[in-house]
């Protein structure tokens, strides 16, 4: 299982949203007009990333459902 791309490729996309997350909570953290527009804009990246990041792991799960090896 962990030699399978497609769940390499899902662990990567989780990690991506992870680093989303913390980028957009810290730029929360430094305030002002342009840290909030910043953050705002990194949370619907976050958003995008983390329906791309569902839409695989659904994928997976549903090949080795299916008896893909």
């Amino acid at each position: 299982m962990l030699s399978d791309p497609l769940f390499i490729l899902a662990a990567i996309a989780c990690l991506g949203v992870l680093v989303i997350l913390m980028l957009g909570i810290g730029n929360f953290g430094r305030g002002g007009a342009g840290g909030a527009k910043r953050s705002n804009k990194l949370m619907r990246y976050r958003i995008y990333a983390q329906a791309g990041a569902v839409a695989l792991i659904i994928l997976f799960v549903w090949l080795r459902s299916m008896g893909a090896q």
